[in-house]
């Protein structure tokens, strides 16, 4: 899975939250792509996912860009408080679409929604856009740990699901998200995260 999006949206506190559960406030920018692993549980197997973190600024782009040909998912986020920073989700998707696998699962995230009063962007407006691309969608904080989990267990699932089909297994079975579609918005929150079947 890759992490993309603008400079500052939160790309490496969402990395950092679901993979050692930890949100750092003195984060700097992504130099290049990093990358962590954490193993999850589908259908009684053990799935090691293998997510980059990639820099949004535009000198890293011919660095970052040899990153998306090998994924399998990605997470395209934008920070709820900057418009300017959806804008230019348009631009990451394309060139998302431009050099990664057809069958990648892509889904839209709204990040640092614990600013609520400082909302530039509509959720119904970045909704629209989901449903416009066929893309999955949720809003999260990293800050307060809000949807994370749910993020990213629903696009590892989604991806899972494809493996299988591919592999001729028939459909993977879907019980932790079954309201979770494509282009649906996922409104899990909390306070907290939403305790799953799987000891993930």
């Amino acid at each position: 899975i890759v992490l993309i999006g603008d400079s500052g949206v939160g790309k490496s506190n969402l990395l950092l939250r679901y993979t050692k559960n930890e949100f750092n406030l003195e984060s700097k920018s992504t130099i290049g792509v990093e990358f962590a692993t954490r193993s999850i549980q589908f259908d009684n197997k053990t799935i090691k996912a293998q997510i980059w973190d990639t820099a949004g600024q535009d000198r890293y782009r011919a660095i970052t860009s040899a990153y998306y040909r090998g994924a399998v998912g990605a997470l395209l986020v934008y920070d709820i408080s900057k418009h300017a920073t959806y804008e230019n989700v348009d631009k990451w998707l394309k060139e998302l679409r431009d050099h990664a696998d057809p069958s990648i699962v892509i889904m839209l995230v709204g990040n640092k929604s614990d600013l609520r009063h400082l909302r530039n962007v509509p959720t119904e407006e970045a909704k629209n856009f989901a449903q416009r691309n066929n893309l999955s969608f949720i809003e999260t904080s990293a800050l307060h740990s809000t949807n994370v989990e749910t993020a990213f267990h629903t696009i590892l699932q989604e991806i899972y699901k494809n493996v299988v089909r591919t592999l001729g297994g028939g459909a993977a079975d879907d019980k932790d998200n079954k309201n979770v579609e494509t282009g649906v918005v996922v409104t899990v929150d909390t306070g907290g995260e939403k305790k799953k079947d799987c000891p993930c």
